[in-house]
């Protein structure tokens, strides 16, 4: 695995979560690649210069409407600062 995917990846598990699957010993065994494409997507909307709210739509929209989990109480912050880790590791 590539250096730029385990670093998606540690955003994803550490701070994006959405469904709520990361314990205290990671992410459950099949389960590490569950976010990926959609980090990919979101890190690629920023590449193509979307702002970063409109990034942290996506992934709420990713969220609510593909995962069927509806907004969170949380799930904003959790967008934004997901969005703010990708644009570091750009």
């Amino acid at each position: 695995m590539s250096n730029e995917l385990a670093e998606l990846r540690d955003i994803g598990w550490s701070i994006w979560d959405p469904i709520g699957l990361n314990t205290d010993t990671g992410p459950p065994e099949g389960a590490a690649d569950e976010y990926d494409s959609y980090l990919l997507q979101a890190r690629g909307m920023l590449h193509a210069g979307r702002s970063q709210g409109q990034v942290a739509d996506f992934l709420m929209e990713i969220e609510s409407e593909h995962m069927a989990l509806g907004h969170g109480p949380d799930a904003h912050d959790r967008a934004m600062r997901t969005v703010q880790a990708l644009q570091r590791v750009l």
